[in-house]
This record gives C-alpha cells, sequence and structure tokens, in this order.
C-alpha cells in the first residue's frame, strides 16, 4: 500500500467526525500526491486527488507530517507557525479539520 493510501485509509477511519465539516479540502503532500476529502454531502468521501482538483481549502505539507497530525503527534498551528505546514484558501476550515482529525 503506497503511502498516500495508508494516509487515505487513517482519514476514512475518522469520516463520521468528518461529516461536520461541510467543506471540500485538498491535501497536498509534498512527497506523495494528493488527497481530497469532500464532506459537502453526509457521506464523506475520501479520495486520491491530482493538484488541479478544486477546493475551497489546500493543505500543504509534508507525508510525514500529516502521519503525525493524524497520530496526534504534531500540532497543526504549531506545524503552520513553523512553516511545515501551508493553508490556501480558508483558515477557518483548516483549522476545523484539524482538530476533527485529531479526535
Amino acid at each position: 500500500m503506497s503511502e498516500t493510501q495508508e494516509i487515505i485509509e487513517a482519514i476514512k477511519e475518522k469520516s463520521q467526525l468528518l461529516s461536520t465539516l461541510g467543506h471540500r479540502v485538498r491535501i497536498d503532500l509534498k512527497d506523495a500526491g494528493s488527497i481530497l476529502i469532500d464532506a459537502t454531502e453526509p457521506d464523506v468521501a475520501v479520495t486520491e486527488a491530482d493538484e488541479d482538483t478544486e477546493a475551497e481549502t489546500i493543505i500543504t505539507l509534508s507525508s510525514e507530517n500529516m502521519q503525525k497530525l493524524l497520530s496526534g503527534k504534531l500540532n497543526a498551528m504549531w506545524a503552520y507557525t513553523l512553516g511545515q505546514l501551508k493553508i490556501e484558501g480558508s483558515q477557518g476550515v483548516a483549522l476545523k479539520l484539524s482538530s476533527l482529525l485529531k479526535d
């Protein structure tokens, strides 16, 4: 299983929580492709995407840091402050997503 697929599966495990997000978020992994979280419908879709896939918010970080965020070993605000995580679009949506992923 590819690193991107592992991250997708980890996010899917939290899809019930993500249903409250209500937005489309693309996560661009610097070293492993892109992931789209589409939480605009009750059934959240988490799929591989490409860099042209439209989303309201785009989060860019390394796959290693994404795995750390998912496991609770990295704080999203700290990563943003240190430049390890970049946000394009709504910062509020990105913060909501990070809080849902760490639950």
